[in-house]
């Protein structure tokens, strides 16, 4: 145990009897290419239209074949009366249902991206008003506040005195 540590090729170089030849790596620079430009909406909007189209056709790909799958692996079943091959025709059926489903989902979700935000409806469910029952009759019904005569005892008669 006292020699010294051979390097991993000295020691591949011993076991098969074979020179070992150290090759030079040439080290090249990493270079990170960097969007500078800023993201458009449009193209935002165009990626989302071009991804959606081809997911959708992927998954599509995916029912068409896997419904090829499901009657070859049910005729296997049939002529071989495995419970292993009934076994892999409903997995497959059951991988078919749930594309189908994210086929579905795709929709919402593409959906859900287009959906404008301009219809936000806010709707305040506890209000708190402090004020009288009048002041807040005035607020609701401002033809009521508005042709609302002065009574006679609201009238307050002010005299005032010349000082000449």
């Amino acid at each position: 145990m006292n020699e010294e540590k051979q390097s991993t090729d000295d020691l591949l170089s011993d076991a098969l009897d074979v020179e070992f030849e150290v090759k030079e790596k040439k080290e090249t620079p990493i270079v990170k290419k960097i969007d500078s430009l800023p993201v458009s909406q449009e193209r935002l909007e165009k990626d989302a239209s071009n991804d959606y189209s081809k997911v959708r056709n992927n998954l599509q790909d995916l029912i068409d074949t896997g419904k090829e799958a499901i009657e070859g692996i049910l005729n296997v079943a049939l002529d071989s009366d495995s419970p292993r091959a009934y076994e892999v025709a409903s997995q497959m059926i059951k991988t078919v249902a749930e594309t189908n489903k994210d086929l579905m989902g795709l929709h919402k979700q593409m959906k859900d991206i287009n959906k404008d935000e301009t219809n936000v409806n806010n709707t305040t469910n506890n209000s708190l008003y402090i004020g009288s029952t009048s002041e807040l009759q005035d607020l609701i019904n401002q033809s009521r506040s508005a042709s609302k005569a002065f009574l006679p005892d609201d009238i307050v008669d002010v005299e005032v005195e010349d000082d000449k």
